[in-house]
Protein backbone atom coordinates (compact mmCIF):
# COMPACT_ATOMS: atom_id res chain seq x y z
CA UNK A 1 0.00 0.00 0.00
CA UNK A 2 1.63 3.58 -0.57
CA UNK A 3 0.69 6.18 1.58
CA UNK A 4 -0.77 9.83 0.42
CA UNK A 5 0.24 13.01 1.89
CA UNK A 6 -2.44 15.06 3.07
CA UNK A 7 -1.04 18.17 3.83
CA UNK A 8 -2.60 21.15 1.26
CA UNK A 9 -1.02 24.11 2.03
CA UNK A 10 -3.64 26.25 3.06
CA UNK A 11 -1.19 28.52 5.15
CA UNK A 12 0.48 29.60 1.82
CA UNK A 13 -2.74 31.73 0.48
CA UNK A 14 -4.70 31.95 3.75
CA UNK A 15 -4.05 34.30 6.88
CA UNK A 16 -3.44 32.97 10.20
CA UNK A 17 -6.08 33.97 11.53
CA UNK A 18 -8.47 33.01 9.02
CA UNK A 19 -7.19 29.35 9.72
CA UNK A 20 -7.45 29.41 13.33
CA UNK A 21 -10.94 30.33 13.18
CA UNK A 22 -11.44 27.61 10.99
CA UNK A 23 -9.96 25.32 13.12
CA UNK A 24 -12.05 26.23 15.88
CA UNK A 25 -14.96 25.56 13.96
CA UNK A 26 -13.70 21.81 12.85
CA UNK A 27 -16.22 19.96 15.61
CA UNK A 28 -18.70 22.20 14.92
CA UNK A 29 -18.18 21.13 10.85
CA UNK A 30 -17.51 17.30 11.67
CA UNK A 31 -21.14 17.07 13.11
CA UNK A 32 -22.67 18.90 10.68
CA UNK A 33 -20.87 17.11 7.98
CA UNK A 34 -21.74 13.62 9.55
CA UNK A 35 -25.77 14.51 9.85
CA UNK A 36 -25.72 16.30 6.62
CA UNK A 37 -24.37 12.98 4.90
CA UNK A 38 -26.71 10.87 6.75
CA UNK A 39 -29.78 13.14 5.63
CA UNK A 40 -29.06 13.67 1.65
CA UNK A 41 -26.81 10.27 1.06
CA UNK A 42 -29.65 7.11 1.05
CA UNK A 43 -26.82 4.21 1.94
CA UNK A 44 -26.43 6.49 5.08
CA UNK A 45 -29.82 7.16 6.32
CA UNK A 46 -29.48 4.50 9.09
CA UNK A 47 -27.90 6.05 12.61
CA UNK A 48 -24.30 5.88 12.17
CA UNK A 49 -23.33 3.49 14.78
CA UNK A 50 -20.73 0.39 15.56
CA UNK A 51 -17.80 0.11 13.66
CA UNK A 52 -19.28 1.47 10.30
CA UNK A 53 -19.94 4.94 12.02
CA UNK A 54 -17.21 4.94 13.97
CA UNK A 55 -15.35 4.85 10.53
CA UNK A 56 -17.50 7.85 9.03
CA UNK A 57 -17.16 9.83 12.04
CA UNK A 58 -13.51 9.52 12.22
CA UNK A 59 -12.52 9.97 8.44
CA UNK A 60 -14.44 12.94 8.30
CA UNK A 61 -12.43 14.26 11.45
CA UNK A 62 -9.58 13.13 10.13
CA UNK A 63 -10.16 14.65 6.79
CA UNK A 64 -10.77 18.27 8.47
CA UNK A 65 -7.61 18.20 10.36
CA UNK A 66 -5.12 17.20 7.97
CA UNK A 67 -7.05 19.65 5.26
CA UNK A 68 -6.52 22.37 7.95
CA UNK A 69 -3.02 21.21 8.87
CA UNK A 70 -3.58 20.65 12.57
CA UNK A 71 -1.58 17.58 13.98
CA UNK A 72 1.28 15.36 12.87
CA UNK A 73 -0.24 12.04 13.41
CA UNK A 74 1.25 9.84 10.48
CA UNK A 75 -0.92 9.18 7.54
CA UNK A 76 -3.43 6.51 8.03
CA UNK A 77 -5.22 3.51 5.43
CA UNK A 78 -8.61 4.65 7.04
CA UNK A 79 -10.02 6.01 3.27
CA UNK A 80 -8.89 2.85 1.75
CA UNK A 81 -10.49 1.07 4.77
CA UNK A 82 -13.82 2.78 4.39
CA UNK A 83 -13.69 1.46 0.66
CA UNK A 84 -12.87 -1.62 1.32
CA UNK A 85 -15.63 -1.78 3.85
CA UNK A 86 -18.41 -0.72 1.42
CA UNK A 87 -17.90 -3.96 -0.84
CA UNK A 88 -17.70 -5.91 2.54
CA UNK A 89 -21.57 -3.98 3.37
CA UNK A 90 -22.51 -5.45 0.02
CA UNK A 91 -22.74 -1.81 -1.65
CA UNK A 92 -21.18 0.24 -4.46
CA UNK A 93 -19.11 3.28 -4.60
CA UNK A 94 -21.82 5.17 -5.30
CA UNK A 95 -23.23 6.10 -1.56
CA UNK A 96 -19.47 6.84 -0.56
CA UNK A 97 -18.58 9.01 -3.49
CA UNK A 98 -21.64 10.97 -2.98
CA UNK A 99 -20.88 11.31 0.66
CA UNK A 100 -16.90 12.70 0.37
CA UNK A 101 -19.10 15.14 -2.27
CA UNK A 102 -21.82 16.43 0.57
CA UNK A 103 -18.84 16.57 2.60
CA UNK A 104 -17.10 18.65 0.96
CA UNK A 105 -19.89 21.03 -0.02
CA UNK A 106 -20.73 21.34 3.84
CA UNK A 107 -17.04 21.83 5.07
CA UNK A 108 -16.39 24.42 1.92
CA UNK A 109 -19.79 26.58 3.50
CA UNK A 110 -18.55 26.09 7.26
CA UNK A 111 -15.22 26.87 6.39
CA UNK A 112 -15.96 30.03 3.63
CA UNK A 113 -18.00 31.76 6.75
CA UNK A 114 -15.63 31.32 9.42
CA UNK A 115 -12.38 32.73 6.65
CA UNK A 116 -15.03 35.25 5.51
CA UNK A 117 -15.51 36.66 9.12
CA UNK A 118 -11.98 37.05 9.60
CA UNK A 119 -11.83 39.00 6.45
CA UNK A 120 -10.67 36.79 4.24
CA UNK A 121 -10.80 38.18 0.44
CA UNK A 122 -13.22 36.39 -2.43
CA UNK A 123 -9.93 35.24 -3.93
CA UNK A 124 -8.38 33.73 -0.86
CA UNK A 125 -12.14 32.20 -0.69
CA UNK A 126 -12.31 30.64 -4.21
CA UNK A 127 -8.80 28.88 -3.58
CA UNK A 128 -9.94 27.43 -0.42
CA UNK A 129 -13.09 25.92 -2.34
CA UNK A 130 -10.67 24.63 -4.79
CA UNK A 131 -8.52 23.21 -2.08
CA UNK A 132 -10.98 21.24 0.06
CA UNK A 133 -12.79 19.71 -3.96
CA UNK A 134 -8.70 18.66 -4.59
CA UNK A 135 -8.31 16.92 -1.20
CA UNK A 136 -11.33 15.58 -1.08
CA UNK A 137 -11.21 13.66 -4.47
CA UNK A 138 -7.44 12.39 -3.23
CA UNK A 139 -8.60 10.82 -0.43
CA UNK A 140 -11.98 9.57 -2.24
CA UNK A 141 -9.36 7.83 -4.54
CA UNK A 142 -7.38 6.18 -1.77
CA UNK A 143 -11.47 4.48 -1.18
CA UNK A 144 -11.55 3.35 -4.52
CA UNK A 145 -8.09 1.72 -4.23
CA UNK A 146 -9.84 -0.01 -0.64
CA UNK A 147 -12.77 -1.03 -3.00
CA UNK A 148 -10.97 -2.55 -5.65
CA UNK A 149 -8.36 -4.90 -2.49
CA UNK A 150 -11.51 -6.04 -1.18
CA UNK A 151 -13.03 -7.32 -4.60
CA UNK A 152 -9.51 -8.88 -5.15
CA UNK A 153 -9.74 -10.59 -1.64
CA UNK A 154 -13.09 -11.20 -2.21
CA UNK A 155 -12.95 -13.26 -5.57
CA UNK A 156 -9.65 -15.19 -4.11
CA UNK A 157 -11.81 -16.38 -1.08
CA UNK A 158 -14.57 -17.72 -3.49
CA UNK A 159 -11.80 -19.22 -5.76
CA UNK A 160 -10.83 -20.93 -2.93
CA UNK A 161 -13.88 -21.88 -1.72
CA UNK A 162 -14.89 -23.74 -5.38
CA UNK A 163 -11.35 -24.87 -5.41
CA UNK A 164 -12.31 -27.00 -2.15
CA UNK A 165 -16.14 -28.06 -3.73
CA UNK A 166 -14.59 -30.10 -6.88
CA UNK A 167 -11.95 -31.40 -4.45
CA UNK A 168 -15.47 -32.43 -2.19
CA UNK A 169 -16.72 -33.44 -5.77
CA UNK A 170 -14.16 -35.56 -6.44
CA UNK A 171 -13.48 -37.07 -3.40
CA UNK A 172 -13.67 -41.32 -2.48
CA UNK A 173 -16.10 -41.60 -0.35
CA UNK A 174 -18.57 -38.93 -1.76
CA UNK A 175 -19.44 -36.08 0.98
CA UNK A 176 -22.60 -36.42 2.03
CA UNK A 177 -25.72 -34.34 0.78
CA UNK A 178 -25.38 -31.79 3.70
CA UNK A 179 -21.64 -31.22 3.50
CA UNK A 180 -22.11 -30.80 -0.62
CA UNK A 181 -24.79 -28.82 0.32
CA UNK A 182 -22.59 -26.67 2.40
CA UNK A 183 -19.82 -25.90 0.62
CA UNK A 184 -21.56 -25.18 -2.32
CA UNK A 185 -23.39 -22.37 -0.28
CA UNK A 186 -20.22 -21.05 0.98
CA UNK A 187 -18.67 -20.97 -2.96
CA UNK A 188 -21.99 -19.81 -4.51
CA UNK A 189 -22.28 -22.48 -6.57
CA UNK A 190 -26.27 -24.28 -7.22
CA UNK A 191 -25.85 -28.04 -7.10
CA UNK A 192 -27.01 -28.82 -10.69
CA UNK A 193 -28.96 -32.32 -11.05
CA UNK A 194 -26.65 -33.65 -13.70
CA UNK A 195 -23.01 -32.56 -14.38
CA UNK A 196 -20.09 -33.75 -16.67
CA UNK A 197 -16.13 -33.54 -17.00
CA UNK A 198 -14.02 -32.22 -19.34
CA UNK A 199 -10.78 -32.58 -19.99
CA UNK A 200 -8.19 -29.84 -21.26
CA UNK A 201 -4.65 -28.61 -21.18
CA UNK A 202 -3.87 -26.36 -18.30
CA UNK A 203 -3.13 -23.25 -20.43
CA UNK A 204 -6.74 -23.55 -22.19
CA UNK A 205 -8.92 -23.51 -19.44
CA UNK A 206 -9.95 -20.04 -19.07
CA UNK A 207 -10.67 -19.68 -23.27
CA UNK A 208 -12.62 -22.82 -22.42
CA UNK A 209 -14.17 -22.22 -19.74
CA UNK A 210 -15.33 -18.67 -21.74
CA UNK A 211 -17.18 -21.13 -24.14
CA UNK A 212 -19.19 -23.17 -22.31
CA UNK A 213 -22.78 -22.56 -20.64
CA UNK A 214 -23.09 -22.74 -16.73
CA UNK A 215 -21.33 -21.82 -13.96
CA UNK A 216 -18.41 -24.17 -14.24
CA UNK A 217 -15.87 -25.25 -11.30
CA UNK A 218 -12.56 -26.62 -12.68
CA UNK A 219 -9.59 -28.17 -10.70
CA UNK A 220 -6.26 -29.70 -11.47
CA UNK A 221 -6.02 -33.58 -12.44
CA UNK A 222 -2.49 -34.50 -12.88
CA UNK A 223 -1.72 -32.53 -16.07
CA UNK A 224 -4.56 -31.30 -17.40
CA UNK A 225 -7.76 -29.39 -15.57
CA UNK A 226 -10.83 -31.14 -15.73
CA UNK A 227 -14.13 -28.87 -15.93
CA UNK A 228 -17.35 -29.46 -14.32
CA UNK A 229 -20.38 -28.46 -16.42
CA UNK A 230 -23.77 -28.31 -14.99
CA UNK A 231 -26.61 -29.53 -17.05
CA UNK A 232 -24.75 -30.31 -19.91
CA UNK A 233 -27.24 -30.52 -22.80
CA UNK A 234 -25.26 -29.33 -24.93
CA UNK A 235 -21.82 -29.56 -23.90
CA UNK A 236 -20.60 -32.99 -26.36
CA UNK A 237 -21.18 -30.09 -29.31
CA UNK A 238 -20.00 -27.15 -27.50
CA UNK A 239 -16.28 -29.35 -27.12
CA UNK A 240 -16.19 -30.91 -30.03
CA UNK A 241 -16.25 -26.97 -30.70
CA UNK A 242 -13.87 -26.15 -28.55
CA UNK A 243 -11.62 -29.32 -29.78
CA UNK A 244 -11.69 -28.28 -33.45
CA UNK A 245 -9.94 -25.36 -32.79
CA UNK A 246 -6.83 -26.60 -31.20
CA UNK A 247 -4.19 -29.48 -31.67
CA UNK A 248 -4.54 -32.42 -28.77
CA UNK A 249 -6.67 -34.57 -27.44
CA UNK A 250 -10.41 -32.91 -25.32
CA UNK A 251 -11.61 -35.74 -23.29
CA UNK A 252 -15.33 -35.98 -22.34
CA UNK A 253 -17.01 -37.77 -19.82
CA UNK A 254 -20.39 -39.13 -19.07
CA UNK A 255 -23.20 -37.42 -17.67
CA UNK A 256 -24.17 -38.03 -13.95
CA UNK A 257 -25.76 -37.11 -11.05
CA UNK A 258 -23.82 -34.18 -9.40
CA UNK A 259 -22.72 -36.72 -6.58
CA UNK A 260 -20.96 -38.85 -8.99
CA UNK A 261 -19.11 -36.29 -10.69
CA UNK A 262 -15.82 -38.27 -9.80
CA UNK A 263 -17.34 -40.99 -12.17
CA UNK A 264 -17.67 -38.78 -15.21
CA UNK A 265 -13.71 -37.66 -14.35
CA UNK A 266 -12.90 -41.41 -14.39
CA UNK A 267 -14.13 -41.76 -17.59
CA UNK A 268 -13.05 -38.70 -19.27
CA UNK A 269 -9.50 -39.65 -17.68
CA UNK A 270 -9.50 -42.95 -19.02
CA UNK A 271 -10.86 -41.90 -22.91
CA UNK A 272 -8.32 -39.34 -22.80
CA UNK A 273 -5.65 -41.94 -22.62
CA UNK A 274 -7.00 -43.38 -25.79
CA UNK A 275 -5.24 -42.82 -29.02
CA UNK A 276 -6.52 -39.60 -31.04
CA UNK A 277 -6.75 -36.16 -31.31
CA UNK A 278 -9.85 -34.06 -31.26
CA UNK A 279 -12.88 -34.37 -29.61
CA UNK A 280 -12.88 -38.32 -27.50
CA UNK A 281 -16.62 -39.03 -25.67
CA UNK A 282 -16.14 -41.51 -23.17
CA UNK A 283 -19.33 -43.08 -23.75
CA UNK A 284 -18.28 -43.61 -27.63
CA UNK A 285 -15.84 -45.53 -26.86
CA UNK A 286 -16.48 -47.63 -23.64
CA UNK A 287 -14.79 -50.87 -24.92
CA UNK A 288 -11.64 -49.19 -25.41
CA UNK A 289 -12.24 -47.41 -21.85
CA UNK A 290 -13.05 -50.80 -20.00
CA UNK A 291 -9.83 -52.26 -21.27
CA UNK A 292 -7.78 -49.55 -19.96
CA UNK A 293 -9.91 -49.26 -16.77
CA UNK A 294 -7.97 -52.65 -15.62
CA UNK A 295 -4.95 -51.88 -18.05
CA UNK A 296 -2.97 -54.56 -15.45
CA UNK A 297 -5.30 -57.65 -16.42
CA UNK A 298 -5.52 -56.67 -20.06
CA UNK A 299 -2.13 -56.62 -20.38
CA UNK A 300 -1.55 -59.70 -18.48
CA UNK A 301 -4.73 -61.71 -20.42
CA UNK A 302 -2.33 -60.03 -24.03
CA UNK A 303 0.92 -60.78 -22.71
CA UNK A 304 -0.25 -64.66 -22.30
CA UNK A 305 -2.68 -64.95 -25.34
CA UNK A 306 -0.04 -63.65 -28.02
CA UNK A 307 3.11 -65.21 -26.63
CA UNK A 308 2.94 -67.37 -29.94
CA UNK A 309 3.55 -64.65 -32.21
CA UNK A 310 6.79 -63.30 -29.36
CA UNK A 311 9.54 -64.78 -31.76
CA UNK A 312 8.42 -63.06 -34.85
CA UNK A 313 9.94 -59.36 -35.92
CA UNK A 314 8.46 -56.07 -34.57
CA UNK A 315 7.29 -55.36 -38.11
CA UNK A 316 5.63 -58.82 -39.11
CA UNK A 317 4.31 -59.39 -35.97
CA UNK A 318 2.00 -56.09 -36.02
CA UNK A 319 1.00 -57.37 -39.33
CA UNK A 320 -0.10 -60.19 -38.12
CA UNK A 321 -1.95 -58.83 -35.11
CA UNK A 322 -3.57 -55.96 -37.34
CA UNK A 323 -4.80 -59.26 -39.57
CA UNK A 324 -5.70 -61.61 -37.16
CA UNK A 325 -7.89 -58.45 -35.63
CA UNK A 326 -9.86 -57.74 -38.56
CA UNK A 327 -10.25 -61.34 -39.46
CA UNK A 328 -11.87 -61.96 -36.17
CA UNK A 329 -13.90 -58.65 -36.64
CA UNK A 330 -15.39 -59.73 -39.88
CA UNK A 331 -16.12 -63.05 -38.93
CA UNK A 332 -13.66 -64.99 -41.04
CA UNK A 333 -14.24 -63.01 -44.19
CA UNK A 334 -11.04 -62.73 -46.13
CA UNK A 335 -12.19 -60.30 -48.64
CA UNK A 336 -13.48 -58.17 -46.03
CA UNK A 337 -10.14 -58.36 -44.08
CA UNK A 338 -8.25 -57.64 -47.39
CA UNK A 339 -10.10 -54.51 -48.20
CA UNK A 340 -9.41 -53.14 -44.86
CA UNK A 341 -5.78 -53.87 -44.86
CA UNK A 342 -5.27 -52.58 -48.01
CA UNK A 343 -3.75 -55.82 -48.88
CA UNK A 344 -4.60 -58.68 -51.54
CA UNK A 345 -6.26 -61.59 -50.89
CA UNK A 346 -3.70 -63.90 -51.14
CA UNK A 347 -1.29 -62.08 -48.91
CA UNK A 348 -4.07 -62.30 -45.89
CA UNK A 349 -4.54 -66.21 -46.59
CA UNK A 350 -0.58 -66.27 -46.31
CA UNK A 351 -0.56 -64.49 -43.03
CA UNK A 352 -3.77 -66.34 -41.71
CA UNK A 353 -1.77 -69.60 -43.03
CA UNK A 354 1.16 -68.30 -40.63
CA UNK A 355 -1.24 -67.48 -37.76
CA UNK A 356 -3.18 -70.84 -37.99
CA UNK A 357 0.73 -72.49 -37.65
CA UNK A 358 1.28 -70.60 -34.31
CA UNK A 359 -2.02 -70.54 -32.51
CA UNK A 360 -2.96 -73.70 -33.77
CA UNK A 361 -6.43 -74.89 -32.80
CA UNK A 362 -7.28 -71.92 -30.22
CA UNK A 363 -8.67 -70.03 -33.44
CA UNK A 364 -11.34 -72.68 -33.30
CA UNK A 365 -12.17 -72.41 -29.91
CA UNK A 366 -14.87 -69.45 -29.46
CA UNK A 367 -13.28 -68.70 -25.67
CA UNK A 368 -10.12 -68.13 -27.19
CA UNK A 369 -10.93 -66.01 -30.08
CA UNK A 370 -12.78 -63.72 -27.60
CA UNK A 371 -9.47 -63.62 -25.46
CA UNK A 372 -7.52 -62.89 -28.85
CA UNK A 373 -9.61 -60.23 -30.06
CA UNK A 374 -9.63 -58.38 -26.29
CA UNK A 375 -5.57 -59.00 -26.34
CA UNK A 376 -5.44 -57.55 -29.78
CA UNK A 377 -7.77 -54.30 -29.22
CA UNK A 378 -5.62 -53.51 -26.16
CA UNK A 379 -2.41 -54.23 -28.17
CA UNK A 380 -3.41 -51.31 -30.85
CA UNK A 381 -4.38 -48.86 -27.98
CA UNK A 382 -0.86 -49.30 -26.50
CA UNK A 383 0.29 -48.71 -30.31
CA UNK A 384 2.12 -44.85 -30.43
Amino acid sequence: MHEVSYVSGIDSWLEPEAITAIRAELPTIATEVVKTIQREVPGYSRPLRGAFGKGIRSGVELALRRFTGEGDEEPQDIYRRLGYGELRAGRTLDALQTAYRVGARVAWLRMSQAAAETGASADAQRELAGAIFAYIERIAGESIEGYADAQLARAGDVERRRSALFSLLMATPPPDAMTLASAAAGAGWSIPANVACLLVEDSAVASTVRQLSGDTLHGSVGEVTCIVVPEPSRLEHEARAIADRRAGAVALGPTVPAEDARVSLRWADLARQLPGDGLIVADGRLVDIALRASADVVDALSDRALAPLTGQSERSRERLEDTLLAWLRHHGSQRAVADELGVHPQTVRYRLKRLRDLLGEGLKDPDRRFELEIALRNRALSRP
